[in-house]
């Protein structure tokens, strides 16, 4: 009896530090300093309300995001969370998809990842599939508790490398009812073995041994080292894709000063926790609909089609977009094939 006593007493003071902890963390989320002028590089729609909104991970960090809602609806909407290119921030490319779904009936966020933008997170620039993965589902928890959406029509739409880590929050999540990954990167894979599979078990592992090498530096110096950006000039024999990105993220279509793309980069060694932690695993698991989009002539199509083909069930499509190049399917609102997405969320979020 004393021992039952005691285990009783156990739980019960468990459950009350539960509940301070959950306490104290909604009292902890960070108070962010967000942009209030409208600095995306697209211009507002008429049709469409926007405003702020934050929101907290379980990892802690308190993200940024841009919440664009149908103007004059009413009752609970189908909802989507945008996120993406890897190194973008909400302003760009995942905005204008927030914004041009909410137009077409949704409600719909674009966030900033954790450690980047306008997000928390210290230190500044790093990513992290598991974190970044969290951030899509703290995203859904966003969505699934505002009195104006229908938690049980929540999709998410990933770009370029988020279109990965959205096939990833994807199979951990099934409060995701429909995920698009468009122009996607798989961001485990080119990290780990390079683009087209081209680096060897010793090249993967003179890359280990250079990004510990760099851990060491910046554990010396107190701070990290940042990859670089895209170049701030480019070389004469560039290859098409690279031009491509200077062109998105160095000139006025796309630029934009808290980018990490138009910047500084990435902090170094945020490849090491991509080496080792395949997105990919659980893909063929996802019971939810998915929408893969490529561009015919991106230097990325290959991560499209081979995520593509893992997955299994009816509910599943792969849509090429002909003469597409990866950033094209970034901005170019003449070509990025929203009536598709629109049907595909629409069917899927019912």
């Amino acid at each position: 009896m004393k021992r039952l006593v005691a285990a009783l007493s156990a739980a019960c003071t468990l459950a009350a530090a539960c509940t301070t902890v959950t306490q104290k963390q909604a009292n902890d989320m960070e108070q962010l300093n967000l942009t209030a002028e409208w600095d995306k590089t697209f211009p507002l729609d008429e049709h469409v309300d926007h405003t702020k909104a934050t929101f907290t991970t379980r990892f802690g960090t308190t993200l940024a995001a841009d919440v664009y809602r149908p103007k004059n609806t009413a009752g609970k909407l189908p909802a989507i969370a945008v996120c993406g290119p890897f190194g973008a921030v909400k302003e760009q490319a995942s905005g204008l998809y927030a914004q041009t779904m909410a137009a077409r009936g949704f409600l719909a966020v674009a966030f900033d990842p954790s450690y980047t933008g306008e997000s928390s997170g210290t230190p500044r620039y790093v990513a992290s599939p598991d974190i970044n993965t969290e951030d899509f589902c703290a995203a859904v928890d966003y969505l699934s508790t505002r009195e104006d959406v229908d938690p049980e029509r929540i999709g998410i739409i990933g770009i370029c490398g988020w279109g990965g880590l959205a096939l990833n929050a994807a199979a951990v999540d099934p409060r995701i009812k429909a995920t698009a990954a468009s122009t996607m990167y798989d961001m485990s894979r080119v990290n780990s073995r390079g683009y087209f599979d081209s680096m060897s078990a010793d090249d993967r592992h003179e890359l280990r041994r250079r990004l510990a090498a760099q851990r060491t530096d910046d554990a010396r110096n107190g701070s990290f080292a940042r990859g670089g950006g895209v170049p701030d000039s480019l070389p004469a024999d560039a290859p098409q894709f690279i031009k491509d990105y200077y062109d998105y993220y160095k000139t006025p279509r796309g630029y934009h000063p808290r980018s990490l793309n138009s910047n500084g980069g990435w902090n170094t060694t945020s490849a090491l926790s991509f080496i080792n932690a395949p997105l990919m695993t659980y893909s063929d698991e996802i019971r939810s609909a998915v929408l893969v989009l490529h561009g015919e002539k991106a230097h990325s199509r290959y991560f499209g089609e081979d995520a593509f083909a893992r997955l299994r069930g009816d509910d599943k499509e792969l849509c090429i977009v002909p003469g597409a190049s990866h950033t094209d399917l970034y901005d170019r609102t003449d070509i990025i094939p929203f009536d598709r997405l629109e049907d595909f969320f629409n069917r899927n979020l019912r």
